[in-house]
């Protein structure tokens, strides 16, 4: 067996929003679901596509920015499911 060296490679810090990044932001999801959540402990997915059960004070993260461009995109009204609030 023998090891096998690869050449170095240039890496690049990744400034995506990716699963490590979702935890330092509140995210917007129904609120509906989010109060359902923290009962009973089922995973909701918010607007972003980050699944979780939320479990802290919102109000103590900014924003997510997916969430925020996401929402801000929605059309405004009152229809069935489209009432949105963050955790």
């Amino acid at each position: 067996m023998s090891t096998k060296i690869l050449p170095e490679q240039e890496t690049t810090p990744r400034t995506s929003h990716g699963d490590g990044d979702h935890e330092r932001f509140a995210h917007y999801a129904d609120k509906h679901k989010i109060t359902e959540s923290m009962v009973t402990g089922t995973p909701i997915r918010a607007l972003c596509g980050k699944v979780w059960v939320p479990s802290r004070d919102p109000k103590k993260y900014p924003v997510c920015p997916e969430c925020k461009e996401i929402y801000e995109g929605l059309p405004s009204g009152g229809g069935e499911g489209g009432d949105n609030n963050k955790q």
